[in-house]
């Protein structure tokens, strides 16, 4: 089966920083973390894939097809967010959804008011009534709801409660169970993917250089058994 992503010598250059030679695969059906520190390359690399940044070489693939050929048809396909969910938190959850529907051909309404009643999300609440871990549910709510295969979000669990990010992670497995959704989330919490992740992104970052080391684990990573190459 073909990966749901894949990059080849992705590098991006900045006066105090670089990304150099960013390669892995992900497999359909499961969890990768990104793990690393403040500066070390999580977001550029998340960006550079999504086409926000431009890479100054290498190659991403979603799905088999590349987003500057496929950009329409690959973000049908994909949901993302980056940061603490922090949009438009004077407007309702119906008012931003009114918003966000249009964009996505694949919408289905019967499946958004079912996740809504899943992460028991009310509609007329505003964003910023919600709690940070509540708003990550509104997030994904969004996802699931015009179908999205791959879920790349930058840090989800940031600034959660423990009881929160726990329950956060269990959500995370729930949705791969079908085989069918597959979550790419950055953290600098590695017990988040002891917990979670079925492949660990190593980033460590010096002076300007990102280097990225894949382990693929099975089970549940535990970092004694990581292998890197």
């Amino acid at each position: 089966m073909a990966a749901v992503l894949s990059a080849r010598g992705l590098s991006k250059a900045y006066p105090s920083f670089a990304l150099r030679e960013v390669s892995f695969e992900m497999a359909p059906g499961t969890i990768m973390g990104f793990v690393g520190r403040n500066g070390a390359g999580k977001t550029t690399t998340l960006k550079s894939m999504l086409g926000f940044v431009h890479p100054d070489a290498g190659e991403v693939e979603f799905f088999g097809m590349r987003m500057r050929e496929h950009e329409f048809e690959i973000k049908e396909r994909i949901s993302f967010t980056f940061g603490e969910v922090n949009f438009y938190l004077k407007k309702t959850i119906r008012q931003v959804t009114d918003a966000y529907r249009p964009f996505f051909a694949g919408w289905d309404e019967h499946a958004y008011r079912a996740h809504l009643e899943r992460f028991q999300l009310v509609a007329t609440k505003q964003l910023g009534q919600l709690s940070q871990g509540m708003r990550v549910k509104y997030a994904l709510t969004l996802a699931l709801s015009h179908g999205a295969e791959l879920l790349v979000l930058d840090e989800p669990t940031s600034g959660l409660d423990p009881v929160s990010r726990d329950e956060l992670l269990r959500l995370f497995r729930g949705l791969v169970a079908d085989g069918r959704t597959s979550i790419l989330f950055s953290t600098q919490i590695l017990s988040d993917l002891q917990r979670s992740a079925d492949t660990i992104t190593l980033h460590q970052a010096g002076p300007g250089a990102g280097q990225h080391q894949p382990g693929r684990l099975p089970g549940r990573p535990s970092p004694s058994r990581w292998r890197g190459r």
